[in-house]
């Protein structure tokens, strides 16, 4: 167990860690506080250095910048901590919104907590938050969930363990596969399911698309869109009460519902086919030669 103070004096010589949010796409929603920050630091720890320099640029800010990203995290780490360690302090930013959520940062935090180093979130812009207030789904209780796997059977996984949440959702999507995901989505949460696209987020061309599934999944079919999106999904009014639902496991390959009832219920693999043969109607071995081959 560890108390961080995070603003008594510091007695113990070290630096400390400032997690900065960035606007996601309005420079205005740059906070006095964040400036300030990162004026003042020693070094700034950036997702993309180039990126960050615009900001900087545009804030007549001339601090110091080293890069931490998904490719170097291991080695940056113990060279950040060591310079914390002796004093200077650093701000952790991604290319957009808060480090951490969905973005590098959290391996950095760990590490400084570890080290008994303070670490001292800034509030600031986030995307799914603030696609969330003006989608015209309840806001609270939600689930970020941020990106759902890229792959089909991945995602229709793990959307049936996210059908039952009553919560509102919250995913962050690409342009490019937002209709692909809503179509997932569909047999899965239901067509008449309550939706929201938000897309450009406090830019000049920022759009909500509020509907059901299937009314999104028909406009997007017809319309291309552009900008990172948000969708924001109505949790489900009517769970199961069962831990999985039959009739949406059905749109699930043999492998993916097997392998889902395997983990959502701790069953043996035996035990998963017999209970899959039985939901569909089918026989046990041809259950098992299809999930074994």
């Amino acid at each position: 167990m560890h108390v961080q103070q995070s603003f008594k004096n510091n007695t113990q010589g070290m630096g400390q860690l400032f997690l900065v949010p960035t606007p996601i796409g309005n420079l205005e929603d740059m906070t006095f506080r964040a400036v300030r920050i990162l004026s003042e630091v020693d070094v700034i720890a950036s997702e993309d250095t180039r990126n960050t320099q615009k900001l900087l640029n545009h804030f007549e800010l001339t601090t110091k910048q080293v890069s931490l990203h998904e490719h170097n995290v291991r080695e940056r780490i113990p060279e950040l901590i060591a310079r914390l360690q002796e004093g200077e302090s650093i701000a952790q930013v991604s290319d957009a919104g808060m480090p951490s959520i969905s973005d590098p940062g959290h391996e950095l935090v760990l590490a400084a907590i570890e080290a008994k180093i303070k670490v001292i979130a800034l509030p600031g812009a986030s995307a799914g938050i603030t696609a969330l207030i003006a989608s015209g789904i309840a806001p609270q209780p939600f689930v970020f969930y941020g990106f759902l796997n890229r792959k089909a059977n991945e995602q229709k996984k793990e959307l049936t363990e996210l059908n039952q949440q009553t919560a509102t959702l919250i995913f962050y999507e690409s342009p490019h596969r937002v209709l692909k995901t809503l179509k997932v989505m569909e047999p899965i949460l239901g067509s008449d399911r309550a939706v929201t696209l938000c897309r450009e987020l406090t830019k000049v061309y920022e759009e909500y698309i509020r509907g059901t599934i299937s009314e999104l999944i028909t406009y997007l079919s017809e319309h291309s869109v552009k900008g990172e999106c948000c969708l924001i999904v109505a949790g489900n009014t009517h769970p199961n009460t069962s831990e999985t639902s039959e009739f949406d496991l059905s749109s699930l390959d043999i492998v993916t519902h097997v392998n889902l009832l395997i983990d959502s219920q701790q069953l043996t693999t035996k035990e998963a086919i017999k209970q899959v043969a039985k939901q569909r109607d089918l026989k046990k071995q041809d259950v098992y030669k299809q999930y074994h081959s």
